[in-house]
């Protein structure tokens, strides 16, 4: 089935609204029209509206990189599904590793918000993988088969088709480190036979992403994979050039 690339950079905690705006006019001259990539950015929640306004009109796509499985209450510091839509952001980064190591993200509350999300008409972007001493320990398929059949319990088989999920190997975000073509390739192969597990059909649609150092020198390779569709960027998303260069990537893949 063929897929359409999907190329996401994750800004994290990183450009005041400033720059922001700078990097996402920085961005936009060279994947601005791009339409053979889904080409995708989540800057901080209040960079958020800066750079949809930026963007608008453009090919370029505007993600969060949270939000919370309730629509109101008493969730102090948290932002809805509903909030994000107010002001048109298309999708939401769900589970990151880094939700998960530093504050405590649960696969029980990706449960819900994975659904809800796609209720909201958000694309989510789930995030699975697995820490280095996981992999030493011939963890990792285990820890995968329960992040991924937890994250997508409660969607309806009729909605699978529409998450993204990104494979990042916890051990290579921000190490330098990434996994070879051949490990990156298995365990996406593996993560979408999860999928499938639900629905073949939906599993074959899925797109799944690999997120772990991808860089401009090693994107060719590892998106000519018959089962990596995409990235999930982190460091190499805050330089235009780079950026430019892995979405460049994703086209000849």
């Amino acid at each position: 089935m063929k897929r359409k690339p999907f190329i996401a950079g994750n800004w994290k905690l990183n450009n005041t609204i400033a720059e922001a705006e700078e990097l996402i006019q920085g961005l936009l001259p060279r994947v601005g029209a791009v339409e053979d990539v889904d080409v995708v950015v989540a800057p901080s929640f209040l960079s958020l509206s800066a750079v949809v306004d930026s963007a608008r009109g453009s090919a370029v796509q505007v993600y969060a990189q949270n939000m919370h499985e309730k629509d109101s209450g008493a969730f102090t510091g948290e932002v809805s599904a509903p909030q994000l839509v107010d002001i048109d952001v298309q999708g939401v980064i769900l589970g990151h590793s880094e939700r998960r190591q530093y504050f405590g993200e649960t696969d029980r509350a990706l449960q819900l918000k994975v659904p809800r999300a796609l209720e909201a008409g958000l694309i989510p972007i789930l995030c699975v993988g697995e820490t280095e001493e996981e992999r030493e320990q011939g963890d990792t398929e285990r820890r995968l088969r329960h992040q991924v059949q937890e994250g997508l319990e409660k969607v309806p088989v009729s909605e699978l088709h529409r998450v993204v999920v990104a494979y990042e190997p916890v051990w290579a975000i921000g190490t330098g480190l990434a996994a070879t073509t051949e490990q990156a390739q298995e365990t996406c192969g593996f993560v979408r036979a999860l999928v499938q597990g639900f629905d073949k059909e939906a599993g074959n649609a899925v797109r799944v992403l690999y997120g772990g150092s991808l860089k401009p020198d090693n994107a060719a390779e590892l998106l000519s994979q018959p089962d990596i569709d995409g990235a999930l960027v982190g460091g190499a998303s805050l330089d235009a050039e780079s950026f430019g260069a892995i979405v460049k990537a994703a086209q000849g893949s």
